[in-house]
């Protein structure tokens, strides 16, 4: 089936996208910050350039987007109907992206977290599973 959008306004569309510093990762960072944790954003030296890296306990995490990175919740099992070919090699080549990148850092000795975009819905819930993960103590 043909886009419904001009190329023009589809690259507008995707453009409008953010990877960074989205509302998930910002409700993370939020708390994280509350309970005393410090923190770099995005380091470029790591692969995959994880969202959030605490160095001094060799953890990063990622916040992923259900969708974009085919979570198994109702928002990441959506099938798009428009293009579903396209999309399916897109989310698919997200999640062999995010596998190779976790190798990665586990392999160099860190520890590696995904936070996905379902768990930051509610506040509580995050921070319950953000201290769970993390341990109470710095």
């Amino acid at each position: 089936m043909a886009d419904v959008h001009s190329p023009e306004q589809r690259s507008r569309n995707m453009a409008a996208i953010k990877g960074r510093n989205t509302k998930p990762e910002m409700r993370v960072r939020s708390i994280l910050h509350a309970l005393g944790y410090r923190y770099r954003l995005h380091r470029k030296d790591l692969p995959g350039k994880p969202d959030i890296v605490m160095a001094k306990r060799r953890t990063v995490i990622f916040v992923h987007g259900c969708f974009w990175h085919c979570h198994d919740c109702r928002w990441g099992s959506v099938i798009p109907k428009t293009r579903a070919e396209f999309w399916s090699e897109k989310r698919g080549g997200n999640v062999t992206r995010d596998e190779k990148h976790r190798a990665a850092l586990e392999a160099a000795g860190w520890r590696v977290l995904t936070i996905w975009e379902c768990q930051s819905k509610s506040e509580p819930e995050l921070q319950a599973l953000l201290i769970s993960l993390l341990g109470a103590s710095q």
